[in-house]
This record gives structure tokens, sequence and C-alpha cells, in this order.
């Protein structure tokens, strides 16, 4: 098989309680990664990871396979990407699913694209010497400029170097968009980091990429989807 989509969704978020399955402008919010996987084509098999059985229902419900159960010690607040990825793997090959490429779709990637899910495969083929590739967005403002609080309540530059440096001069700085990554199927078995030098990146506009972790990440996302999909059916009529 040439692809598979694997869709972590453990129960038991902290921060937003069910957020897997939390109603995000109407639908659960693992629904909106479960059908653009489908749209794309891409997958032989799209595969949710979870260990709660209500996640599982939804999932079923929106065409997605739940084959296995995630055990609790890769459920918990610890348990990274890489372990869940490779507990998947290692399930779908006891039954004879061999993939050349999986790519791990986060469940809570509500502006996920199925031309970027293209993309982000189309890049990967072409770098064998590469091992991932992911969504990445750059920085609103320069990290260099960051600051921070100190115990007194005050402030002061994080890197104190660039405080007269220029804007302009400054080298841009991206960070993970949290949507999805495109493996080798073989690099995710062998435990290759992801953000490293063997991993590729496909840039995303701001406007398209939220992380929720926090209530204030989901009020921003919901206002941020409103605004977006007023502006593609503006576009489109």
């Amino acid at each position: 098989m040439r692809a598979v989509a694997i869709i972590p969704a453990r129960g038991g978020s902290k921060r937003i309680p069910r957020k897997n399955i939390r109603l995000f402008h109407g639908r659960p919010m693992i629904a909106y990664s479960i059908e653009a996987a489908l749209r794309s084509g891409l997958f032989g098999r799209v595969v949710v990871s979870t260990d709660d059985a209500e996640i599982a229902d939804v999932a079923l419900r929106y065409g997605a396979e739940v084959p296995f159960v995630r055990p609790a010690e890769l459920a918990n607040d610890y348990a990274g990407t890489l372990a869940v990825i490779q507990h998947a793997l290692n399930e779908l090959q006891k039954a004879g699913c061999h993939p050349d490429y999986t790519c791990c779709l986060y469940a809570t990637a509500p502006f996920v694209q199925v031309s970027d899910l293209a993309a982000g495969l189309a890049l990967l083929e072409t770098r064998v010497d590469k091992a991932y590739a992911f969504t990445v967005a750059d920085f609103p403002a320069p990290v260099q400029r960051a600051l921070r609080m100190t115990t007194d309540g005050s402030l002061e530059s994080l890197y104190p170097q660039y405080r007269e440096t220029r804007s302009q001069d400054l080298e841009p700085a991206f960070h993970d968009a949290g949507q999805f990554y495109w493996g080798r199927a073989s690099a995710w078995l062998r435990g290759e980091p992801l953000h490293g030098v063997k991993s590729l990146p496909l840039r995303l506009p701001r406007y398209q990429v939220q992380d929720i972790d926090t209530l204030d990440d989901w009020y921003r996302a919901e206002l941020i989807y409103t605004a977006w999909r007023a502006r593609v059916s503006e576009c489109a009529s």
C-alpha cells in the first residue's frame, strides 16, 4: 500500500476536555481531518489511533477506521507523536498492511486542505534523502525581539544582542504549524526525529494556522475559521 493516514486522538485532553470531538462550527473537531484525508484520495486507509470508545464511535461515523485500541501508556500527557505512530504502524503491519508513506494528521486541524496534503507528499517524494515533510508557518514578529518577564514583574530582552538590529535584517524564523507530518514508514519505525535535518518544510500562510491547546486557542480558531470561510464563499460567488 502506498500511503496510510493515522490520526492520533486520545481521550484525556486536560486543557480542553474532549477537544478531539468537541463541536467546532457544528461538527466534531476530528471530522475535519477525517474528511480531508478521505477527500484527498491519497490514502489506502484512514486510521484513528485512540484509547477512547466515544472518539472511536465518532471516527467510524465519519468514515475512518479504528482497527485497534491505543494502550494506556501511549494515551497520557507524556506520550510523543513518534511513539504513537510507531505503535499504529506496528499494529497495521501485524494485519498485513505495509505502507510506503504514513501521514500523521492531527485531529485538531480544521484548516487542513486537501491540496496541502497532496503537496506534502509530492515534496517528500522529490527528495529521497529526506524522511519527513511537514507544515510550517513564519512567526508574525521577529523571535530575536522576544521579551521575558523577570521575577520582579519587569521586562528584559530574551536576546539582547539583537536589541538594536533592524527587524528587516533579522533571520526569519518558523514554527511547526501542527497540521500533519508526512513520513516514510521506515523513518517512523526507526524513530527518525521529526524536527531535524531530514525534514522538509511545507510553508502555509498564517491565516491557515492555529495550534489548539487552550480555550483561548480554540476561540481564536473559531474566529479565524469564520472569517476564512466567509472569504472563500465571497471569492466563489
